[in-house]
Parts: C-alpha cells; sequence; structure tokens
C-alpha cells in the first residue's frame, strides 16, 4: 500500500518523515545528509516504502512572501522530481507552507529529550520538523482542506 514522504530541506541536512499505509499518522526517520548521494537515498527510501506522493515543506517568510531558501527549496524538488523520473519512479510531488515547523520541532525537542547534550542534535529538529510537515499534509488531506 502506498505511502507519502515528507522532506525538510535544508543546505546541510535533509528532514524525512514517512506515513503509515492509511496515510493518517507521519513517523520522523533519521535524517539525511545533504551531501552528493542525497538523491539516491531518497530514491531508496521512495522504492522500499513505495512512496507515491512526496510533500516538501517550503519556507517562506511569516508574511509569506518568498525567500532565498524558497527559491533554493524549489531547486531541489525540480532536481529530485528529474532524478526520480530518470529513475522511472513516477511519484507527485507537493509542496506545504512550513511556516514555524523549526520552531515546533525545537520546542518538542526541548520538551520530550531528557539529556542536554541530545537536544543540541540539529538532525533531531530537522526530523521533528519533518514529520510536522507531513502531519499537517495529512490532516489537511482528510479535512478536505486541500
Amino acid at each position: 500500500m502506498p505511502k507519502y514522504l515528507g522532506i525538510d530541506y535544508g543546505s546541510k541536512r535533509v528532514g524525512i518523515a514517512v506515513s503509515d499505509p492509511g496515510l493518517s499518522i507521519a513517523f520522523a526517520r533519521r535524517h539525511l545528509l545533504n551531501d552528493p548521494g542525497l538523491m539516491k537515498k531518497i530514491e531508496a527510501t521512495v522504492r522500499e516504502d513505495e512512496i507515491s506522493e512526496i510533500v516538501i515543506g517550503l519556507p517562506v517568510s511569516l508574511s509569506g512572501e518568498e525567500t532565498p531558501q524558497t527559491a533554493e527549496t524549489k531547486r531541489f524538488a525540480e532536481k529530485l522530481d528529474g532524478h526520480l523520473r530518470s529513475a522511472g519512479l513516477n511519484v507527485k510531488l507537493e509542496f506545504i507552507d512550513e511556516r514555524l515547523t523549526s520552531r515546533m520541532a525545537g520546542a518538542g525537542v526541548l520538551e520530550a529529550v531528557v539529556r542536554k547534550g541530545k537536544r543540541r542534535d540539529k538532525g533531531l529538529v530537522d526530523e521533528l520538523s519533518a514529520q510536522i510537515i507531513l502531519q499537517n499534509y495529512l490532516d489537511m488531506k482528510k479535512n478536505q482542506i486541500i
């Protein structure tokens, strides 16, 4: 049964989350390093988890305007789409507004992680951000908001 993949794109790390087969719950996965092997790693996840749709958090300013990170994220999405198509994978890509997800994720890490040293792991914030992005999308879709 197909699942969805949530992505929180960053220039150093990429947070990812995968839905359950019923498209109700998002589960954070270990973040990926944004290195030359990133596209292959995402492709492997798409294949292994039978991903049918990818939801990418689109960073915009609080006023809703595009930022340099918005443009970088859109370039990443175009590159990812091209890579997946050339690999024979037809996966739908969607964007969702990710305003404040990093702040929410940071607060979640502070609340849930006991060890101070582990709280400073920025990868945890990326992972939780991807989970929040995907869960928001799943909830909106379930409630017919999108």
